[in-house]
């Protein structure tokens, strides 16, 4: 997956933005305010920080040995960070990051996934 793809499909959900709230160099991907996954696109290898159920993060860890890992200046517990250099499957990558955006939307409060419905 390229930076722009990655950029793409990020941008692909619904209400779905791109903010620099840290430095021009590090995109932070947000849906309704929260933050999903977070990368520098410019960045060697290509990595992404994204949420992950506490439950599926280890086994990702562990099945994706240095490509998975503990999301870097993240809660280890829901974060990982993944390399998107090629090695993994760009399916996989996609599902990380569906994934990501789903949890961050149903942590959201009843009222804005309802209107994330609507849109």
């Amino acid at each position: 997956m390229t930076p722009q793809e990655l950029r793409t499909f990020c941008l692909s959900f619904n209400a779905a933005v791109e903010d620099f709230p840290f430095n021009p160099e590090t995109s932070v991907f947000k849906v309704l305010g929260k933050l999903f996954a977070l990368t520098n696109l410019e960045a060697r290898p290509l990595t992404v920080n994204l949420k992950c159920d506490p439950e599926d993060a280890p086994r990702l860890r562990e099945e994706h040995p240095g490509l998975i890992v503990p999301g870097y200046h993240m809660n280890k517990r829901h974060w990982n960070t993944v390399t998107v250099d090629g090695e993994l499957d760009d399916r996989l990558v996609r599902e990380l990051v569906e994934d990501s955006y789903d949890l961050v939307v149903a942590g959201l409060p009843r009222a804005e996934r309802l209107r994330l419905d609507r849109s």
